[in-house]
């Protein structure tokens, strides 16, 4: 009877186990429904400085603070949010409206340190007017930046792509700034707080 009973008990124990470890499976899924934006959340982008932003057909119907063009490139900020530790997370889309590949090389940063980012928004600044000051990407202790790096470089023809940056948080009375990268006329985008 203890035989029995005992085998009866690891057979439950095992179906527990793998009820749980396939509910856990379901819920940890990163497909978005189609046709909605894979933004990473704030502590994703925080630790994420690597490829990020899928290419899709068209852009998502996500509603824009700001949106400037420069030639067949359109920018979109979709989000400036005040994050908990003194940053700030600028989010958005860039479409290549044109019809041959985009290079997104002119957004990489000049310093030295960010050299290694290649093509990606390590090139990107806010400025606080109000306060007179300028915000560069932040970066991690390997020089990355905490930003998007383009997958291919760059943007295909016809294509949209999700980014994000990092930045150090204007002072709390600075509830506008300006967010420029290479060539891209500044966009100016009220800031929110965070979640």
């Amino acid at each position: 009877m203890n035989v029995q009973r005992s085998s009866s008990w690891r057979a439950a124990c095992a179906a527990a186990i793998l009820a749980v470890v396939l509910f856990g499976a379901g819920g940890c899924s990163d497909d978005a429904p189609e046709g909605a934006a894979a933004k990473p959340s704030s502590a994703e982008a925080a630790r994420d400085s690597g490829t990020d932003g899928k290419q899709s057909e068209e852009s998502s119907p996500q509603s824009s603070l700001a949106e400037v063009k420069n030639g067949d490139i359109s920018l979109a900020v979709t989000a400036a949010v005040r994050e908990d530790g003194g940053f700030v997370t600028v989010s958005g889309t860039v479409t290549n409206n044109g019809g041959e590949f985009w290079s997104a090389a002119e957004w990489k940063s000049d310093e030295n340190e960010l050299s290694a980012n290649g093509a990606s928004l390590a090139g990107a600044s806010l400025v606080d007017e109000k306060n007179k000051k300028k915000y560069l990407v932040l970066r991690d202790t390997a020089g990355k930046c905490l930003c998007t790096r383009f997958t291919g470089a760059g943007v295909d023809a016809g294509k949209t792509t999700d980014w994000y940056a990092q930045f150090p948080a204007p002072a709390e009375d600075a509830t506008e700034v300006k967010f420029q990268v290479g060539s891209m006329p500044p966009a100016t985008v009220q800031l929110s707080a965070g979640e």
